[in-house]
């Protein structure tokens, strides 16, 4: 089981190009659909509290999910697992990136990942906001989404502060659907 933990937080760490946002849904396929640790509602609420919590959100979940799996061993493979590709890739990448970055194919390759990474961002969105949908209204849901936009990119407020603003809205609001 070890190694299991080890191997998945390890093709996470290589394959969640450009970050933590990039790496959810790989960490999803593996631990609800593939191995079935964790259920899509448990996986959420890990989520929800690992983006409350500072640092990258991989190491966060693998943690979490190794801890759950085999104690404190599995939370220390898990999180080892997860940043050691990246230790081992930043090394060779940027030595390789400082020596070929001026040609085409390179500058190609790099800009060809992003539009996947988006992709994979708007699937695990949808994903969510329809869960969402099945625990409140539209109207609200979508009230809520405009509002935390608007937020962000009009008024410019941390997105730190505003996650704070929903946990504090999350534990005074009444049960049930809003």
């Amino acid at each position: 089981m070890h190694f299991k933990i080890f191997w998945v937080f390890f093709k996470v760490g290589m394959l969640g190009y450009g970050g933590g946002p990039s790496s959810i849904p790989l960490v999803h396929k593996e631990v609800v659909d593939t191995h079935e640790w964790m259920t899509d509602e448990t996986f959420q609420d890990a989520l929800a509290i690992g983006n409350v919590l500072p640092g990258p959100i991989a190491t966060k979940l693998g943690g979490y999910i190794g801890y759950l799996q085999k104690g404190w061993l599995g939370m220390a493979n898990a999180v080892l697992a997860t940043i050691l590709p990246t230790i081992i890739l930043m090394i060779v990448l940027l030595k390789l990136f400082t020596e070929f970055k001026d040609l085409e194919w390179v500058q190609g390759m790099s800009n060809g990942v992003m539009p996947i990474v988006g992709v994979m961002l708007f699937v695990l969105t949808y994903e969510f906001l329809a869960k969402a949908k099945a625990k409140t209204t539209w109207h609200f849901l979508l009230l809520f989404t405009a509002l935390a936009f608007f937020m962000l990119v009009v008024v410019g407020i941390h997105p730190a502060l505003i996650i704070l603003l929903i946990v504090v809205f999350s534990l005074f609001r009444r049960e049930g659907r809003v």
